[in-house]
């Protein structure tokens, strides 16, 4: 396949997470993936949407950044927010750590499954600035 970009860029709303998993499906039909790895991208993008959007602005208002690069067999997916940014990248990277209030339960392995579901990520984040995280998958159906 040549080589196809795209880019969509939605609210921070938890309403939205499916939006980016469907999004980041459709966009990887062409390259006829297997069910198995259709479905480690779209948990590792809502994952990382998620994140965005109940780390990175945590109820405050906000867009989430989804963009792609398909380059032959090989995936790039960026999801991108202008939140709150993480202090501590490789603390938040632990599994079972998470910034979320306790009430809230949440588990603390979104970036356990994004590094088990890809071939690659790579978080960039600076506190009041955003946080950008880039993963990379070969993809062959």
């Amino acid at each position: 396949m040549e080589k196809n970009t795209m880019r969509v860029e939605f609210s921070a709303l938890p309403v939205n997470e499916a939006f980016g998993r469907m999004v980041i499906g459709a966009y990887l039909l062409p390259l006829n993936p297997t069910m198995e790895v259709l479905e480690d991208v779209r948990t590792a993008v809502s994952e990382a949407v998620t994140n965005a959007i109940v780390h990175g602005y945590r109820g405050k208002e906000g867009n989430v950044s989804l963009s792609g690069d398909i380059d032959g067999n090989d995936l790039t997916v960026i999801v991108e927010d202008h939140g709150r940014g993480i202090e501590n990248v490789e603390e938040a990277m632990v599994p079972l750590f998470s910034t979320a209030p306790v009430e809230e339960e949440r588990s603390g392995m979104g970036f356990t499954v994004m590094e088990t579901f890809m071939d690659a990520l790579n978080v960039e984040s600076k506190v009041g600035i955003g946080t950008k995280i880039t993963m990379r998958k070969r993809i062959s159906g």
